[in-house]
């Protein structure tokens, strides 16, 4: 999968801590690298809010891609 390029693994890994230690479902954009709120962990091609693009995937998601 093709990530844009401010999506780190440093990033990432953040993004699901937050997502396990508290209240937020974080995600990305794939295409702009936004990052989007409200995303089911193992969401796949959400529409982003800024880019209007297919392209926002779960942290968590995210996470296994990149291993």
């Amino acid at each position: 999968m093709k990530m844009h390029k401010s999506i780190t693994s440093a990033r990432v890994v953040a993004a699901v801590k937050r997502e396990l230690y508290g209240t937020e479902n974080p995600g990305f954009c794939t295409s702009c690298g936004e990052e989007a709120e409200g995303c089911e962990p193992d969401a796949r091609n959400y529409v982003c809010e800024s880019c209007d693009k297919c392209s926002v995937f779960g942290a968590q998601e995210l996470m296994m891609e990149m291993v």
